[in-house]
């Protein structure tokens, strides 16, 4: 079937009814496709604008907006006996999660099973072309799928998502037994269960924007204050915050902190329109961060420190060395091995024997089933030492929250 053909056999559902009776007519489907389409560039917060279901034999595209939340729906993804596939499940979940409270089950992510096969270009688009020909039209990557009416072109492209997912999942799934890979993708398609946008604390999302870190403590406090003035906009707006100011505009303030309105109008980027609207609004976040005290000038969290370890370079190195040997060996990319960040975990811990290894959370066994042994091998020279753990916390005071804003 043309992916053109295979697009009209979409139903597009809208109603309440219409939605309960397709639900109901797939309630014992052993497995199902699902993927949304969210509006993060147009929108202040995201949300699901649409959600695209296949099974084995029929398709669906559900709007979600003027319809009640889809219990049913809600009652598959979460059944242990329905097998579930994404591709690139990661930012879905947390939509669904956030929107609907959701825990999806038994995931199979068609994104992370072709990169544990080794495959380079992982994209939907390109693995639809290397498999089935299917050719997808990327013209409505970045579209606005809160706009209503949804043109036909948006609604066949938003059907591509899943019309094809559980055939590449079939083939990607027998590559991986072939291979011997498919309890790797078990243990990663486990760990996907649960994923969710962590609380955070909004009055410290300014430390987020990309550029702070390379501000004065004095700008840090001016940005603050303008970055809550583009946020109120932007929530007052249903608008992307980008769309209010760029992050290297507000960044631009910070640094020239311009007192007059004509001063602000000569930062380049500087919207035309915001500057007429909203002036006096920046002008008196500028002087609120400019006269905070120097005691109260915000900082950036302090990570976890370490003390000071001469050879954790040299152990580094050592255990990247293997990882690579090991990317060569199966045909992986190295980060798929593992990340510096895991390597730098085994280096701290210097196990003494493969078993010690499970005790790293972020390690997979899998991994430690390819790498264990070299790892323990490679760092078998070197002493282990107490500065391996950091430093406890004072005992007398009560344990902060962990900071989202923490490099890790």
């Amino acid at each position: 079937m043309s992916p053109k053909s295979a697009a009209s056999a979409v139903r597009y559902l809208d109603s309440n009814d219409a939605v309960e009776n397709f639900l109901d007519g797939i309630r014992g489907t052993p497995i199902l496709a699902i993927d949304t389409e969210g509006a993060s560039f147009h929108r202040f917060i995201d949300r699901i604008y649409l959600l695209q279901l296949s099974t084995r034999d029929v398709h669906a595209i559900i709007d979600p907006l003027p319809i009640a939340s889809p219990a049913a729906l809600g009652a598959l993804l979460e059944d242990p006996k329905v097998e579930v596939v994404f591709h690139d499940a990661d930012y879905d979940l947390r939509l669904l999660h956030q929107d609907y409270g959701w825990h999806v089950r038994r995931i199979f992510d068609t994104r992370v099973a072709s990169q544990l096969l080794g495959v380079k270009a992982f994209g939907l688009a390109a693995l639809l072309e290397q498999h089935f020909g299917v050719r997808l039209d990327k013209k409505h990557q970045r579209a606005d799928w809160s706009m209503r009416p949804l043109p036909q072109g948006m609604l066949d492209y938003a059907a591509q998502d899943t019309l094809h997912l559980l055939q590449l999942r079939d083939v990607l799934k027998d590559q991986l037994e072939q291979k011997g890979r498919w309890s790797w993708a078990a243990e990663e398609f486990e760990r996907l269960e649960g994923t969710r946008w962590a609380p955070e604390d909004a009055g410290q999302g300014f430390l987020r924007i990309k550029g702070a870190r390379d501000l004065t403590r004095r700008e840090l406090a001016v940005l603050r204050e303008v970055a809550q003035w583009r946020d109120a906009t932007a929530h007052a707006l249903d608008r992307s915050t980008f769309r209010v100011v760029a992050n290297e505009v507000l960044l631009e303030i910070c640094r020239v902190q311009p007192k007059t309105a004509d001063a602000l109008g000569k930062i380049k980027g500087m919207p035309r329109g915001m500057i007429e609207r909203a002036a006096p609004d920046v002008l008196a976040g500028i002087e609120r961060g400019l006269a905070v005290p120097e005691s109260q000038l915000p900082r950036f969290p302090k990570a976890a420190r370490w003390d000071k370890d001469p050879e954790f370079d040299d152990k580094v190195g050592r255990l990247k060395a293997v990882r690579d040997a090991a990317a060569v060996r199966l045909d992986l990319d190295p980060g798929v091995l593992g990340s510096r960040e895991r390597l730098e975990s085994v280096a701290r811990l210097v196990p003494r024997s493969v078993e010690e290894l499970a005790t790293l959370p972020d390690l997979r066994r899998w991994q430690i089933a390819e790498m264990g042994a070299a790892f323990v091998k490679a760092l078998s020279g070197f002493k282990v030492k107490a500065a391996n753990t950091p430093p406890a916390a004072p005992p007398a005071a009560p344990p902060a929250p962990e900071s989202p804003y923490l490099e890790k």
